[in-house]
């Protein structure tokens, strides 16, 4: 391959190379020259101010249909429901659909699935929106983008395929965030004493 067809899969590429690439595969997923991945069986959500002992707040199991919330100025970590590989000679972009976005999520975690990548992906995400955003496993919120690069890179992942939430991601957030919305609530209720 030059460097002239290094490019974004169209829909039709997807279509062609996807069921190969991402289990479970949907055709209709595909959604122009992206895949819309799912909320999968595991979330992380920081705890707040409502949480008994913050301390105790772990990764949760989903089982399908299942909702949960990310309160606001709360950071979570979302895990897909599908298992995606990236080839050697591609690289791949995520994000998180527009409607979601619209909301507050903001997806804080990086854009982009270095070559040679196999596993589900982790989304860590942080709601700067004024509500709780509810979620359920299953929903379709994540979107992956597939570009060729000029050649295979030997400068690859080669490690093993990740499933699940590693729990050393939660460390760096555990216990009580303290949010501008329950700031603002304590001092309301300061107000009212």
């Amino acid at each position: 391959m030059t460097e002239l067809e290094a490019m974004f899969w169209s829909g039709e590429t997807l279509c062609a190379r996807l069921p190969s690439l991402i289990e479970p595969f949907s055709p209709e997923r595909v959604d122009c020259a992206a895949y819309t991945l799912a909320v999968g069986p595991e979330v992380y959500v920081s705890p707040n101010d409502q949480a008994a002992d913050p301390t105790t707040i772990t990764v949760r199991k989903l089982a399908p249909g299942d909702a949960f919330t990310i309160p606001p100025g709360q950071f979570g970590f979302l895990l897909t429901e599908e298992v995606v590989a990236v080839p050697a000679n591609v690289i791949a972009f995520i994000s998180i659909r527009a409607r979601i976005k619209f909301r507050g999520l903001v997806n804080v975690s990086g854009f982009h699935v270095d070559p040679g990548y196999r596993g589900q992906l982790t989304f860590a995400v942080f709601n700067a929106g004024p509500a709780p955003i509810h979620l359920k496993r299953g929903q379709p919120i994540f979107l992956i983008w597939y570009a060729s690069l000029d050649r295979e890179s030997t400068f690859k992942k080669d490690g093993h395929i990740q499933m699940g939430i590693d729990t050393e991601l939660i460390t760096g957030i555990a216990g009580e965030l303290q949010s501008f919305a329950g700031l603002s609530k304590r001092i309301k209720d300061v107000d009212k004493l």
